[in-house]
């Protein structure tokens, strides 16, 4: 350590006593084996929400939420202020990519299966986390008031809408009025940068905490192999990688801002019909392709409903897995559950490249 580093150091030690933190995080280990690599995703999950917060205030400045100002301000930052539709394009390919990362750093939570006792909260907390997620994308599709945004928008909302009992007022609700109006864009604005932020650090802090406190679950020994495992220090070997991979992702996202910028397109006409093509984002894509084949009559049950109601009991047995799958010593519960966990990765997939190419 440089002289001036370490006069810095013991500046703001007398001040914020910060050697604590530096003993604390010195005493943090994390196990070293051929699934490492998936711890790191935690980390970027949380990288590009920085990035989203930090890209998102910025574009707040000038973004005006009203239908007759929303289109202009976009057209307006991405034309006229410096660097904007740099902050925009980086904007929204950080929500893709956080996407992406929460999803990926899911499934590999759920195939090292560390989600087990005592991490069951910890498991609820990032899933509910992931639901915000996609409820941060649902409600800032809206935003730019585009042609796309408006008619997915209203189809999204459609599908609400069709649930039994609690669908038409959830609809309504959701939309602020019978149809997509500029209410709905008022209420989507206040969701996007007030409900949704201020629930999703809520969970995020009591989730770092969770994680502090019970430190990064192992993957199951098989029987009859040794205890003990090679660990590294969180600090500083495990920070300074993840340090590198944040800067890794950052290029990556500079790389699709820059050479693939975001696209505004034409403003929103509800008067208008919608276009060809009209589909959600690539996270809901495997949901709306699966309702696509579903046929209009199941029985006597509206296709469409039956279809909602199997992926809304799928979500509530996935967010229910660490209970359900609480006996940790059965080895042939743990192939059951590895294989049930390739097979929805598989479908995912295969029905998300189905909805893209169709």
């Amino acid at each position: 350590m440089s002289d001036r580093l370490r006069r810095l150091y013991l500046w703001l030690d007398e001040r914020i006593t910060i050697g604590d933190l530096v003993q604390f995080l010195g005493k943090k280990y994390v196990p070293i084996h051929r699934h490492s690599i998936w711890y790191y995703f935690g980390g970027v999950t949380l990288f590009l929400f920085v990035i989203q917060v930090t890209t998102g205030i910025l574009l707040l400045l000038y973004y005006k939420g009203s239908e007759q100002l929303a289109f202009e301000s976009i057209q307006f930052i991405m034309s006229k202020v410096q660097f904007g539709w740099l902050i925009r394009s980086v904007h929204s390919w950080a929500a893709n990519l956080f996407i992406l990362s929460a999803v990926v750093h899911m499934f590999s939570v759920y195939f090292e299966r560390a989600y087990r006792k005592p991490r069951e909260v910890t498991w609820l907390t990032g899933m509910f986390m992931l639901l915000l997620g996609l409820a941060f994308g649902f409600s800032g599709y809206l935003l730019p008031w585009n042609e796309l945004a408006f008619f997915a928008t209203k189809v999204g909302t459609d599908i609400a809408g069709v649930l039994p009992l609690v669908g038409k007022p959830l609809m309504i609700f959701l939309r602020g009025g019978e149809e997509v109006t500029g209410a709905t864009l008022s209420r989507f604005f206040g969701f996007h940068v007030a409900v949704f932020p201020g629930i999703f650090t809520t969970l995020l802090v009591i989730h770092l905490l969770l994680v502090q406190r019970q430190g990064m679950s192992e993957p199951p020994l098989p029987e009859g192999a040794a205890r003990g495992r090679a660990r590294m220090p969180f600090f500083p070997n495990f920070m300074l990688r993840d340090l590198l991979l944040w800067l890794i992702v950052l290029n990556v996202l500079a790389i699709l801002a820059v050479f693939y910028p975001w696209e505004l397109g034409r403003k929103a006409d509800p008067f208008a019909s919608a276009p060809a093509g009209i589909r959600p984002e690539w996270y809901f894509l495997f949901m709306f392709q699966s309702l696509k084949y579903l046929p209009s009559r199941v029985i006597f049950v509206d296709g469409e409903v039956l279809g909602i109601g199997l992926f809304a009991i799928a979500g509530l047995l996935w967010l229910l897995v660490p209970f359900l799958d609480a006996d940790t010593a059965d080895g042939g519960r743990r192939r059951g559950v590895t294989y049930i966990g390739i097979g929805i990765v598989i479908y995912i997939i295969a029905f998300t490249v189905l909805g893209w190419l169709s």
